[in-house]
């Protein structure tokens, strides 16, 4: 569980180490540009929170399990600090991200074919050698991290009533659950294929989902954080289903109309307005977090033109 106090602490944590990503409005909409951030998604800001909340690390440094946003967050984020990093990623990760991890300074260990192989190596690394874990979703100072930006959001704005998230592991609307906490609305966003928030509040607890489609590679988690749901059930999170044809719509929307390449989970909040998965009351003040850009830009231009979706959480 974690409050606005935590969300605030860790904004006092990051300053100057994160990007105050922009804002602006379009058709009674506001768009809040967090696909800018380093390494291309909000990621950046749980990474860096995790690890200055943690004080003096060992030589080991930190370590990680994620072919994705999250270990290309946790490896930056080492890299400015001067310290190790070393990501577990399955065998099967795309290659472009693996390459990428490198050149942040990160060694890379390919595990098994399954993120679950990953993890579970890594956090016996982490526990062999004394470094820092760092989970992609379901820590506390990776949440409240993570919730920065919604702190961010309401300043800029000076306030709106709803703001729609996308969700794969949850890490993201705890945190900006929290941080909005009595002043605004959080509303999360899934793949119907991907629909790990939507399964947990049906069943009253996380539970493990199918996961596929478009958005896998993003919002591949297979299971709801407990601290999502804890959060998430605490302020009334509310939760929609969006179809892979709307995400990929929405994609091209974005790109369209406002030249902003997003990767499909990117651009799955968004789709919720475009489907009419989500409508907005008369009056009604909505953001739209644009949270990621880790995307071939080659499949922007068309709504059918999907990139390759792996099956890594982030």
């Amino acid at each position: 569980m974690i409050s606005t106090s935590d969300v605030e602490q860790a904004a006092a944590r990051i300053e100057g180490r994160v990007r105050r990503t922009p804002v602006f409005a379009d058709d009674g909409l506001w768009f809040k540009l967090e696909q800018l951030q380093h390494t291309g998604s909000f990621k950046a800001r749980g990474a860096f929170n995790r690890i200055i909340a943690a004080g003096a690390l060992t030589a080991a440094g930190v370590v990680a399990a994620s072919g994705g946003n999250a270990g290309l967050a946790v490896a930056h984020a080492a890299r400015e600090f001067g310290v190790a990093a070393r990501v577990y990623v399955p065998v099967n990760a795309p290659a472009v991200k693996v390459a990428k991890l490198r050149q942040l300074g990160a060694a890379v260990e390919l595990v098994g074919e399954k993120y679950a192989d990953a993890y579970d190596a890594a956090v016996k690394d982490a526990a062999d050698r004394g470094a820092l874990f760092c989970h992609a979703y379901d820590q506390p100072e990776i949440c409240a991290g993570q919730g920065t930006v919604g702190l961010e959001l309401l300043e800029q704005t000076g306030g709106v009533d709803t703001i729609l998230v996308a969700v794969g592991g949850g890490g993201l609307l705890a945190g900006i659950a929290a941080a909005v906490e009595g002043r605004a609305r959080v509303v999360g966003v899934e793949p119907r294929t991907a629909p790990t928030l939507h399964a947990a509040l049906a069943a009253g607890e996380p539970v493990a989902v199918e996961v596929s489609g478009v958005a896998a590679d993003s919002l591949g988690a297979s299971r709801l954080g407990d601290i999502a749901f804890a959060v998430a059930t605490r302020t009334e999170v509310g939760s929609v289903l969006v179809d892979d044809s709307a995400i990929l719509e929405a994609r091209a929307a974005l790109w369209d109309r406002y030249r902003l390449a997003v990767e499909p989970g990117g651009a799955t909040a968004f789709a919720a307005l475009l489907s009419g998965a989500y409508r907005p009351s008369p009056g009604e003040r909505v953001a739209v977090l644009l949270c990621g850009a880790n995307t071939d830009p080659a499949t922007l231009t068309s709504p059918t033109a999907a990139p390759p979706a792996a099956r890594t959480p982030r």
